[in-house]
């Protein structure tokens, strides 16, 4: 793939975060959603790519833009086969009642690389690059602890294991105290934690725990940017689920690696702030029409990682004065 798409694909997630933001702290997470949607869709159709989102705001019948199975891009005879996966607010709550950690978020791999993952639940475990290969979604969770604590040179007590704040979490919280582990929730978002493993400045060692299997192949996606590791295992909680699982061809007993959910070596990852969090700043409004973004941007085959902080000036980009 083309390595100048690692910063089209940052005007994508510029577009759908500043979208969202104008819809911060006003309690209508539907309104900030589909603001995301809307400019995220916009500039998709400007790039130069033939691709099939894989991973989106749900069936058809059942979201107006950027649904599973629909096609985006100009599909020009030079356009790249692709496969999208996208999370235009990661965090709709967060937006809504103007809480950190939102961000608008796109992965992109070549044709058939991203899986197709069924829109329930995931049981998880991240971490970054140190803890690569030391631990195992099997594994006992006090193993896994003790195997990241030693791979960043930590004591358990000094560890920090992060999850999702909700209630079928309760015994893994249990557990992480009694071996001494600090915790840290968090109300939405488990892609922008899942990364935060990655980064030293976050202070997030692990992530644990269940969220959404689509944000798991986000995820995944980014941590293989990053060097991190992944591994997941589809929860169905209910018998339609299981059936959905059978006719897409996932095998949910299977333990899904990165391999299986972000195949081959070159894969993007970009997200864009929309509030402020751990990894990336929120869109911040200057006056006189300027607005500020921070987003982050990797590529996997080369590794690069690159942090970017733009200044928007609206009134010259129709396309993001919303």
């Amino acid at each position: 793939m083309d390595r100048n798409l690692a910063l089209d694909l940052v005007r994508v997630t510029e577009a759908a975060a500043l979208g969202a933001a104008k819809h911060m702290g006003r309690g209508d997470k539907i309104a900030a959603d589909q603001a995301g949607v809307d400019g995220m869709r916009k500039v998709f159709d400007n790039l130069e790519i033939d691709g099939i989102v894989v991973i989106g705001e749900g069936e058809m019948d059942e979201a107006p833009m950027l649904y599973i199975g629909e096609v985006v891009g100009r599909k020009g005879p030079r356009a790249i086969k692709v496969d999208i996966a996208v999370d235009p607010v990661e965090g709709t709550n967060s937006v809504a009642k103007g809480l950190p950690n939102a961000i608008a978020v796109v992965a992109m791999a070549p044709r058939g690389c991203l899986l197709n993952a069924p829109d329930m639940y995931m049981d998880k475990i991240a971490v970054g690059p140190k803890a690569a290969g030391k631990v195992h979604i099997d594994a006992p969770l006090y193993e896994n602890l003790k195997a990241t604590a030693e791979a960043l040179n930590k004591s358990i007590t000094d560890l920090t294991v992060t999850m999702l704040d909700r209630p079928r979490h309760q015994e893994i919280i249990k557990k992480c105290r009694e071996a001494g582990a600090r915790i840290k929730l968090f109300k939405d978002g488990d892609v922008a934690a899942a990364l935060a493993t990655c980064f030293d400045y976050t202070g997030v060692d692990i992530l644990l725990g269940i969220g959404g299997a689509p944000e798991g192949v986000i995820a995944a996606a980014g941590l293989k940017c990053l060097g991190g590791q992944f591994q997941g295992r589809l929860i169905p909680f209910e018998e339609e689920e299981r059936q959905r699982c059978i006719k897409m061809g996932v095998d949910v007993n299977k333990i899904l690696y990165m391999e299986d959910l972000v195949k081959g070596e070159e894969v993007y990852f970009t997200a864009t702030g929309i509030s402020d969090g751990e990894l990336l700043k929120g869109v911040t409004y200057q006056g006189n029409n300027m607005v500020k973004t921070h987003s982050v941007v990797m590529r996997s085959k080369s590794g690069t990682i690159r942090f970017i902080e733009a200044i928007h000036k609206l009134n010259l980009k129709p396309t993001y004065a919303y």
